[in-house]
């Protein structure tokens, strides 16, 4: 594995945010259980992104709605269509 996974930023004026995103990762996550209740694993990929606002111009509970919003276009792209 080689490039980088995540990084910190510092935000300078005129920016009033920046985002980071680091590189994608496959790692093994559980995604649900089986009819005997045992956890069942898979692999998907996953990546770090962060942040940083100058919270002189952007409140924090914008830039997590800013983020969560952004999580549900990387996830589902076709979403950014309509």
């Amino acid at each position: 594995w080689c490039g980088v996974n995540h990084f910190s930023q510092i935000t300078t004026p005129p920016q009033a945010a920046i985002l980071a995103v680091g590189g994608a990762e496959t790692k093994i996550v559980q995604s649900g259980t089986d009819d005997e209740g045992k956890p069942v694993y898979s692999t998907s990929k996953t990546m770090t992104v962060t942040l940083s606002c100058d919270h002189r111009v952007v409140d924090g509970a914008v830039g997590a709605q800013w983020l969560q919003a952004f999580k549900g276009y990387i996830e589902d792209p076709m979403r950014m269509l309509l």
